[in-house]
């Protein structure tokens, strides 16, 4: 039985999944939003801002500021840099400045961080435009609901075939969000899919050196997407079936694996079940596939006080589908070369919750990377496949540690920290706001953005924008 093609979206009418889709974003009423959906958006904004505002301190943000700004100013602000670029060079940078230190949110069963580029160019977008903020919410939320759900067609086979979906499927929402914010007809929105699926990209090639271009990969799918929009306004043709043609995005990302792609998760419950709901805020640093692992090694150091001369051997169960994400090269892994090594490594992850009791932005510091303690014991963690794995519903994660006086000690996190059903509090997510934001701007500066976001439904953008570019 061939139960891909069961799945494939409205096959008795011959109605394309894009349209589907552009049907959704189209016809999406603010009041169609429940105010709870609404509320928890919010939050993921200012979980994304608090984010950006730190990424200011570093050197990859300067670098790509100076850039971009190669190609002349513009009316858009830059978050944090007090500096206006054209629409689409801003929305890479803030995207950039989101997703730059791996500590933005993502839906599980996607394996997406669809805020990274959701946000920015609804925020772009919707400045740009002079329109509202609750006109700017919804149309964060039609991207989020649209780039989760993509996502989750592939179940995980994207990062299987070394593709980021964060980039990839971001691209497609965010043509959809410049759409509706542009006023684009259902047609039009179809299109726009259509074009999307010549210009989205987000290849995985950086885990072998912990290069930079994963934090570009939000950014990109955003000025893609707004390209993808206005080509479609003005009547440009793209191909009808985007996503599941011959050459449409499954097919031609995943190879083999599309066989497993289940085409109706894409339309399941929209409009009715939000996924909003279910995107996870991060409370580490680092990819969401080495959380519940870190968190366990936090959890046997502090209930066994484990001192790193005890430790013979660590054994880290993990899913199957993350192993190339996070264990492999073993190598690079086991002695991460820069912060970007080690936000994608479970070797490191584990071994700096056994030596450190925690793993925040100082652990990835040059100097806590160089830590020959934490190296050591770094290099004597293996990973196994976990046999109980929850993936991707929740990514999973137990921690075993053998001691030199043969004692074996061990720590689960079946659901990690942050996933929907442990989801971390309104009251988390300000204080992770609050300390990130706190890294760039003043205590009274990072307030007065916290109360503008939270009450974002009865602003202008504009007004946000200016705002988290430092001209209140």
């Amino acid at each position: 039985m061939n139960t891909r093609n069961e799945t494939l979206p409205d096959s008795k009418s011959n109605t394309t999944l894009a349209q589907t889709l552009a049907c959704f974003a189209s016809e999406l009423r603010d009041e169609d939003v429940p105010q709870a959906v609404r509320e928890r958006a919010r939050y993921l904004m200012l979980d994304a801002v608090g984010i950006a505002f730190a990424s200011t301190q570093y050197e990859f943000a300067h670098r790509t500021l100076s850039a971009v700004s190669e190609f002349g100013g513009g009316d858009i602000d830059v978050i944090g840099f007090g500096t206006r670029l054209a629409l689409r060079d801003a929305v890479l940078m803030n995207g950039l400045l989101v997703h730059g230190l791996d500590y933005d949110d993502t839906h599980t069963r996607g394996v997406i961080h669809a805020t990274a580029s959701c946000f920015p160019t609804a925020l772009g977008v919707a400045a740009a435009g002079g329109l509202s903020g609750r006109e700017l919410v919804t149309a964060y939320v039609i991207g989020m609901e649209v780039a989760t759900r993509l996502g989750s067609v592939a179940k995980g086979g994207f990062h299987q075939t070394g593709f980021h979906p964060t980039g990839l499927i971001g691209t497609f929402a965010c043509a959809l969000i410049a759409g509706r914010l542009r006023g684009l007809n259902e047609r039009q929105l179809s299109m726009a899919q259509g074009i999307a699926l010549s210009v989205a990209s987000g290849s995985l090639e950086f885990l072998q050196d912990g290069a930079w271009t994963k934090r570009m990969h939000p950014g990109w799918a955003g000025a893609a997407g707004i390209t993808a929009a206005a080509l479609a306004r003005n009547g440009f043709i793209g191909p009808q079936a985007a996503y599941e043609g011959r050459f449409g995005l499954f097919n031609s990302h995943l190879g083999s694996l599309a066989e497993q792609c289940d085409y109706s998760l894409a339309s399941e419950g929209l409009g009715e079940t939000w996924e909003v709901s279910a995107v996870a805020v991060k409370p580490l640093p680092a990819c969401h596939f080495t959380h519940a692992c870190a968190d366990a090694a936090v959890s046997l150091r502090r209930e066994h006080g484990i001192e790193a001369g005890d430790i013979a051997s660590v054994r880290a169960l993990i899913p199957s589908e993350v192993i190339k994400t996070v264990c492999e090269p073993v190598a690079n892994k086991q002695k991460p070369q820069n912060s970007y090594d080690a936000q994608f490594s479970i070797p490191y992850a584990v071994a700096s919750g056994l030596v450190r009791g925690r793993f925040g932005l100082g652990e990835l510091e040059p100097d806590a990377l160089a830590d020959p303690v934490a190296l050591e014991v770094a290099g004597k963690v293996k990973y196994e496949i976990d046999p109980e794995s929850a993936f991707p519903k929740y990514y999973s994660g137990e921690v075993i540690v053998t001691l030199t006086d043969g004692r074996e000690l061990r720590h689960r996190e079946h659901i990690n920290r942050g996933a929907s059903d442990r989801p971390l509090s309104a009251d988390d997510i300000v204080s992770k706001y609050l300390e990130n934001a706190r890294m760039a701007v003043s205590e009274a500066r990072a307030m007065q953005v916290l109360e503008s976001i939270l009450a974002l439904d009865d602003m202008q953008a504009n007004e946000l924008s200016r705002g988290l570019g430092g001209r209140a």
